[in-house]
């Protein structure tokens, strides 16, 4: 589709330059034309002025103005022949750089749609298939049938996990640019501590937070808040039961720079490239006992330091840990 409009692009760019220079030269040509006829005219009259009448008197004047007017449209339609050459092939190179970020925004949007597809059609399918079969059973029990409900209500809340994760990628950066407000930072990781603290609990995680930087960002302090509590919620879900997380701040390069370290199953180096695509999983994640994630948390995080300006990187070994940066430029250095 890309390559065919590609093409009509250039053909459209193209159309316009020839019919730019198929003017100018036409202007050219007649401009060029009246000059040899008058070049010719002045010569005429100062020779006749000299040496009197010539003969025969117009015959020779009329052939050199058509010979010239015949090299000037030669030598045009060469120049715009070159012109045209040249054009076509950066009108071609053009095209494709207009395209680009369109061609790369549908792909986006086609792979976001296709993958979205697939994570939904998962709870769906466990849920359709868990009350097919409890339709067939005529023999169902009451407590089968609770159980059968609470199975569904556990595929119901995973939809509603990820249909939230979907509205909160489509909508962060409407946000970050309706809400810009001056925010401090050791307030936001404040608030995302008490988010996380009832599931850092019941996962037997313990969170010490030393951060403690005077620093102040422009941004949006709801998504900042989410940010933190999203990182703080995949370490957790990562940690080994009796684990601790580390929350660590300082000034950097006029930067705000916060770090999430913990000690839990950690990510192979083959998967860090990718831990930020969106519904990606990595292989240890997915042998994780909790395994309901779709791969989004992430992905919402990056995007959220990215709308402030900053940027985000991990680093990890396999059984030893995560640790996650964060840079966010401070209010003085936007």
């Amino acid at each position: 589709m890309f390559k065919q409009a590609r093409l009509v692009l250039t053909s459209w760019y193209l159309l316009i330059l020839l019919s730019i220079t198929v003017f100018f030269s036409i202007v050219i040509h007649n401009m060029l034309l009246r000059q040899v006829q008058g070049f010719v005219q002045d010569q005429r009259f100062r020779i006749e002025r000299k040496f009197g009448p010539l003969s025969p008197p117009e015959a020779l004047d009329s052939e050199f103005i058509d010979d010239a007017g015949r090299r000037i449209a030669v030598t045009l339609v060469f120049i715009n022949g070159v012109i045209f050459f040249i054009a076509g092939g950066l009108s071609y190179f053009l095209a494709g750089k207009t395209l680009k970020p369109i061609q790369d925004m549908v792909s986006e949007q086609n792979r976001f749609i296709s993958d979205s597809s697939h994570e939904l059609r998962t709870p769906l399918t466990s849920l359709k298939s868990a009350i097919e079969v409890g339709l067939r059973d005529k023999g169902i029990t009451l407590k089968d049938a609770k159980m059968l409900l609470s199975e569904n209500l556990n595929d119901v809340n995973r939809l509603q996990l990820l249909s939230d994760n979907l509205l909160s990628l489509s909508t962060q950066k409407h946000l970050v640019k309706t809400e810009t407000e001056i925010v401090d930072i050791n307030k936001t990781i404040a608030q995302s501590l008490r988010n996380i603290e009832n599931i850092a609990k019941n996962n037997n995680v313990t969170i010490e937070n030393t951060a403690n930087i005077s620093a102040k960002v422009s941004g949006s302090s709801q998504n900042l808040s989410e940010l933190f509590t999203l990182l703080l919620d995949n370490a957790i879900k990562y940690s080994h039961k009796g684990g601790k997380i580390v929350i660590k701040s300082e000034s950097v390069s006029k930067c705000a720079k916060i770090t999430i370290q913990d000690e839990g199953i950690g990510i192979a180096k083959k998967d860090l490239p990718h831990i930020f695509d969106r519904f990606f999983r990595s292989d240890a994640a997915r042998s994780k006992r909790d395994s309901t994630g779709f791969g989004l948390g992430l992905s919402i995080a990056k995007k959220i330091v990215e709308d402030h300006g900053g940027t985000i990187a991990v680093f990890s070994r396999v059984g030893q840990g995560s640790t996650f940066e964060i840079k966010l430029p401070t209010i003085n250095h936007l």
